[in-house]
């Protein structure tokens, strides 16, 4: 009888936790495929973090100075970092359930109603919202880069900037027909690769070229205290908002096999360590060199539009195209981990009704359907890139504070003390943060006189 005990509790050991699956699980792009590893989680996490919103940092710092933008962006990574670990380890903080998705985490700490209206919306935008200005930066980039590549000799009869986003988001269809989530992991090790490539190639160049002669580090001047107050939440929105991917954890991690000898946490926890040390090494130098390179004189586009802007007669054409192509495959890349979840979202409300997989045709209208929504969007609202300080605000809680809340409510931690402390003033700062920055950014469209152009690209 004890030997039966024992190869009874070994063989639960190597099939798993008996976790309760939902058969609609193993149809869902989310959840699929099952055979994730450290590698994909690192690829996929870097795909996530790290991108064209790194790009903006030193406008951040333009209102910031040195000191306060320093320790602003240190202080925002050191807690992002904390709350990815936080999700990683709630993926299956009860016994018999992983949480496969954000909004399910979100569920089983707030209640099902409420989950959803407190997750619902900022996980959505940051995915489909992330999406369209994918395209839009996309587009715009590769028109830069066909301008660089031809020259004076390709001026006759040029692509319009709607036809370049049509051009690209085409490319994005294409690649989006990808089955599941880890099935892109060569996507994501690709985008990965550029983003960390054309990262260190801008700030490389900005530093190795002349700095403009008026150029200031004195934070940038404000008529009045309070319009420098709001100037400030702004920038700090900007910081924000260039640490995204936590509604993204869970999925990731959902790829993953799972047993009680080889939790998934442990490879999905050694992958995000290795991807936000590779983060950190593309966002701070971006930040602090672009600063440095053009001071208060960083356009509001970020430090791509100031090397151009500054510099684009001063570097080989061959390498000014080679740092705008390796923006656009990593906008193609993104783009697609990014949709993923919507995808799911899609394919979940049709496996629902019918009660059976979808054909590869659904699937495959699904994509091209989300695929040219977004261009209409990006279309119809192309000032959607520029305002990263609003929509840093308004998406903070996702990666700064619902997830401190969640380990309190789930964990559940000694009352008053100190975990329970710290967890509880971390999320109630988040909140207040997110509220400060959404006002910042909101000021700072008003004040800088941002015209609404719906329809009308640039």
């Amino acid at each position: 009888m004890k030997r039966v005990l024992i190869n009874m509790k070994g063989y639960l050991e190597e099939v798993g936790h008996l976790t309760k699956l939902n058969p609609q699980d193993a149809w869902l792009p989310i959840t699929e495929s099952r055979n994730g590893n450290a590698h994909y989680a690192a690829f996929h996490n870097l795909n996530a973090g790290v991108g064209f919103q790194a790009l903006v940092l030193p406008v951040a710092f333009a209102f910031l100075g040195w000191s306060w933008g320093i320790l602003s962006l240190t202080i925002a990574y050191f807690w992002q970092l904390y709350t990815l670990w936080i999700l990683v380890q709630l993926h299956e903080a009860v016994p018999g359930k992983r949480y496969n998705r954000y909004v399910e985490l979100a569920q089983a700490a707030f209640g099902e109603r409420l989950g959803v209206w407190l997750a619902l919306f900022p996980t959505v935008y940051l995915s489909a919202g992330t999406a369209t200005a994918l395209i839009l930066i996309g587009g715009e980039t590769m028109k830069l880069f066909f301008q660089i590549v031809c020259g004076p000799l390709c001026t006759s009869n040029p692509l319009t900037t709607v036809e370049w986003y049509l051009v690209f988001t085409s490319l994005c269809i294409v690649l989006s027909q990808l089955p599941n989530l880890n099935s892109i992991a060569g996507l994501s090790l690709i985008g990965a690769v550029t983003a960390i490539t054309y990262s260190t190639m801008v700030w490389v160049l900005s530093v190795s070229q002349q700095r403009p002669p008026p150029i200031s580090y004195q934070p940038l001047s404000s008529p009045s205290f309070s319009a420098s107050v709001f100037s400030v939440m702004n920038a700090l929105g900007i910081v924000a908002f260039a640490f995204r991917g936590h509604n993204l954890v869970m999925e990731i991690q959902a790829t993953m096999p799972s047993t009680f000898k080889h939790p998934a946490h442990v490879p999905m926890w050694r992958g995000a360590k290795v991807a936000y040390v590779l983060i950190a090494m593309c966002i701070f130098p971006v930040a602090i060199g672009g600063f440095w390179a053009y001071g208060n004189l960083m356009p509001s586009g970020g430090i791509l539009n100031a090397l151009y802007g500054f510099h684009s007669h001063d570097i080989p054409r061959g390498l000014l195209a080679m740092t705008f192509l390796l923006v656009v495959f990593n906008c193609l890349s993104s783009f697609q981990i990014y949709s993923m979840p919507v995808f799911d979202s899609f394919e979940a409300g049709y496996t629902s009704r019918t009660n059976r997989p979808c054909s590869i045709w659904v699937r495959s209208g699904f994509r091209v359907f989300y695929g040219f929504i977004s261009f209409f969007i990006g279309v119809a609202l192309p000032f959607l890139s520029s305002l990263a300080g609003l929509l840093g605000g308004l998406t903070l809680p996702v990666t700064f504070a619902y997830p401190c809340f969640m380990w309190v409510l789930i964990k559940k931690p000694t009352k008053f003390s100190f975990n329970w402390y710290f967890n509880w003033i971390l999320g109630w700062l988040g909140i207040a943060f997110s509220l400060a920055f959404s006002i910042g950014g909101v000021w700072s469209m008003v004040n800088s006189g941002l015209k609404l152009k719906f329809f009308k690209p640039s």
